[in-house]
């Protein structure tokens, strides 16, 4: 959800479907739920953009959906959560995006303000870059697994930071994210970009299922946490904090 340069915006896009794991492949055709697309803002400048760029927004959250799922699945028979409806909404608010709903009915919505802001020198490139952007990340929300045993999302920070995490995670997986976009330093509890280059690192570097395994860790390791998942996925010889050092060593953020 933070500034993109046009300079790698096309490049970014055009790579995407190779970093999504070729959706297509076993995703077409795949049910991600009723899109129900609603304008509430049409009147708005923001709502216009949005209309110039996006042709069909039930058929484009619907591709982006599949790419977020050939990254936290590896097949339709995965245990995924069903949504039968994701309810999309342009609203002339603050804020970005975010995601609400429970259950089977996911509601996210996109700020025509937020679009507007991206607009700038007229680069509908850069709008677009950023909407997809944003979209994966809420979308991750949606289909995501969630740990078990500890507590939700609104008490228990362990649970936010893998939570964030992980959708910033997907989204820079998906060339989601300028160049730019890695914050340095931090603490992998510090969730959104700064935990999810982290997860891309660890699939890069340690295991290239790595996101896949993760987040089915929530199912398998309970009370979760992030240490118990670190050994479940990668082995008993690794843990949580030695892994972060060696990123930050690797990233060239701290001395070894």
């Amino acid at each position: 959800m933070k500034k993109t340069l046009l300079g790698t915006a096309v490049a970014l896009l055009a790579g995407a479907v190779a970093c999504s794991m070729n959706p297509s492949s076993v995703w077409d055709g795949y049910d991600v739920g009723q899109i129900r697309f609603e304008d509430k803002a049409p009147e708005t400048r923001g709502s216009q953009i949005y209309h110039e760029i996006i042709a069909d927004p039930a058929a484009y959250i619907t591709e982006q959906a599949r790419t977020v799922l050939a990254t936290l699945y590896r097949s339709p028979e995965d245990s995924i959560p069903a949504i039968r409806t994701i309810h999309y909404t342009l609203e002339d608010s603050d804020g970005i995006s975010a995601k609400s709903g429970h259950g089977d009915f996911v509601h996210i919505f996109y700020s025509t303000r937020h679009v507007e802001n991206s607009y700038r020198d007229e680069d509908k490139e850069r709008v677009l870059f950023e909407t997809r952007g944003v979209l994966l990340h809420e979308l991750t929300h949606a289909f995501q697994l969630e740990p078990q045993g500890i507590g939700g999302y609104g008490d228990n920070r362990v649970v936010w930071a893998f939570i964030e995490g992980m959708a910033d995670a997907v989204r820079a997986a998906n060339g989601g994210f300028g160049p730019d976009a890695r914050p340095r330093g931090g603490n992998y509890m510090d969730g959104y970009r700064t935990t999810g280059y982290f997860f891309v690192w660890l699939r890069d570097n340690k295991d290239p299922d790595f996101l896949y395994k993760f987040n089915k860790s929530t199912r398998e390791v309970i009370p979760w946490s992030f240490d118990g998942a670190i050994k479940h996925v990668l082995g008993e010889q690794y843990d949580i904090d030695s892994l972060w050092h060696e990123y930050q060593v690797a990233v060239g953020d701290i001395q070894e």
